[in-house]
């Protein structure tokens, strides 16, 4: 039994990506390309197989949608007055791929990115780079993974900002 505490220092990279659209109209566009999780629907599911193939289908671009919160609301009276949503986005079958060598990956999967208006009227999605996140648990097998889930994020940013 290991009965010692360590502390990890690793580096992280947060993308700052500018979106063309208004916060709204951003917000309902990340929301169309990432969609809701269906864990019922998943719970349902017989076979690791089964769960496989309904991710393919629920996640068209490799991402779903775990949590959302509207933060605005959060800080109504508050002298901060920015529109923001915080989600987590991930996909619980590219998870299972790191998980299965170490457990403690779940700090970093599902990623948490925030869809926000910045002091210029501007709308942003901002993430931490995966593969650095996941890079840092020093083993290639979940490195592999983090760079796999980079270019997911590449190819969702496309998506938004097209």
């Amino acid at each position: 039994m290991t009965t010692h505490t360590t502390a990890v220092d690793h580096p992280s990279r947060r993308l700052v990506v500018a979106l063309p659209q208004n916060y709204d109209d951003a917000r309902e566009r990340y929301e169309s390309l990432v969609p809701e999780v269906d864990l019922a629907c998943f719970a349902e599911m017989v076979s690791w197989q089964a769960t496989l193939d309904l991710a393919e289908i629920n996640a068209p671009h490799g991402f779903m949608r775990y949590y959302r919160s509207d933060i605005t609301p959060a800080m109504a009276g508050s002298p901060s007055s920015w529109k923001t949503t915080q989600y987590l986005m991930g996909n619980h079958t590219i998870a299972e791929r790191m998980f299965r060598h170490d457990p403690s990956v779940m700090l970093h999967a599902p990623l948490r990115t925030v869809l926000y208006v910045d002091p210029d009227g501007d709308t942003k999605l901002t993430v931490d780079q995966p593969s650095l996140l996941f890079d840092s648990y020093g083993k290639p097998e979940i490195a592999a993974v983090g760079r796999e889930l980079d270019g997911l994020l590449a190819g969702l940013i496309a998506l938004l900002v097209a």
